[in-house]
């Protein structure tokens, strides 16, 4: 594992597409980081871009100051539930790549976890949602899964997070709006309140930049490694060891830099059901977790 994760950490450094590295601290900048190619935000938001989803979905309370909240796992008390979370990335210059053949979707995967009856959650970069919209509609009209936000260009919102290209302050905003905009746009009917922090790295600054949005920052607590991995039993390994009760498990839904998931699912479900875990959407663990706004 300990080796697993130093590679998995070697590929972020080097600001490979969608590792996936760590947990956050919003006291300071945070770097749990999946690194990819980039796209330059440049749209307005649009004038309803900034609500996201009906009266109702559970979202967290404002933290000091009317920050953004940040959400990493549910509660470790209340039954043995986990939520498979899976970030659809893609940016603007990778549209030559998805042009010349490269696949940035992975529909074996939802279909697995259709036919494995697993309800998830899907952060999905504006670009993806562009370049898949009538995958992206389908997922916003199954009730098996909500749609969530993980900016438009999959530039990081602090600065040193693996190197990747950084949003200028004044336009994180705008990211997370031209997001919900393409999401709308595509056919997601009900995108949720959600968004995940490109790279995962946040600080204090960009949880107040967003927090217009009226969104919940949602990280995680345990790190597949599925990004760029061949080794699907070793993905496998490192889920198990880590789940605990209320568990947000963060996973990828692009098959060119993430082709073992479908896999890993396939088996990490099963043996997670065995040991009497119960998978929910992320907006289940929000609500089991008592702090609703």
């Amino acid at each position: 594992m300990i080796a697993l994760a130093r590679r998995i950490t070697a590929v972020c450094v080097l600001g490979a597409a969608l590792a996936a590295c760590g947990t956050a601290d919003p006291a300071g900048p945070a770097r749990p980081a999946h690194a990819e190619p980039h796209a330059e935000p440049h749209a307005e938001p649009h004038a309803s871009s900034a609500s996201p989803s009906p009266a109702g979905t559970p979202t967290m309370a404002a933290g000091p100051g009317g920050l953004t909240p940040v959400f990493e796992h549910g509660p470790r008390d209340r039954g043995k539930t986990v939520a498979l979370t899976f970030d659809a990335d893609m940016t603007a210059d990778e549209g030559p790549r998805a042009a010349a053949g490269e696949r940035f979707d992975n529909p074996g995967l939802i279909g697995a976890l259709r036919t494995l009856k697993v309800p998830a959650t899907v952060f999905m970069t504006g670009r993806w949602a562009e370049e898949y919209p009538d995958q992206a509609r389908t997922l916003g009209r199954d009730a098996r899964f909500e749609v969530a936000n993980h900016s438009y260009s999959h530039y990081a919102f602090t600065g040193d997070c693996y190197g990747l290209p950084t949003v200028a302050p004044d336009a994180e905003l705008t990211e997370v709006q031209r997001t919900y905009a393409a999401l709308r746009k595509a056919g997601v009917p009900h995108p949720m309140p959600y968004f995940r922090f490109p790279g995962g790295c946040y600080d204090r600054n960009a949880l107040r930049a967003i927090s217009g949005a009226g969104v919940t920052a949602v990280q995680w607590d345990v790190i597949s490694g599925d990004a760029f991995a061949t080794d699907a039993d070793a993905v496998v390994r490192q889920v198990l060891d880590g789940v605990k009760p209320g568990s947000v498990v963060v996973m990828h839904c692009t098959r060119s830099a993430a082709p073992t998931t479908e896999k890993v699912v396939r088996s990490v479900v099963p043996e997670l059901r065995r040991k009497g875990y119960r998978f929910v959407k992320v907006s289940e663990l929000i609500r089991e977790s008592g702090t609703p706004r």
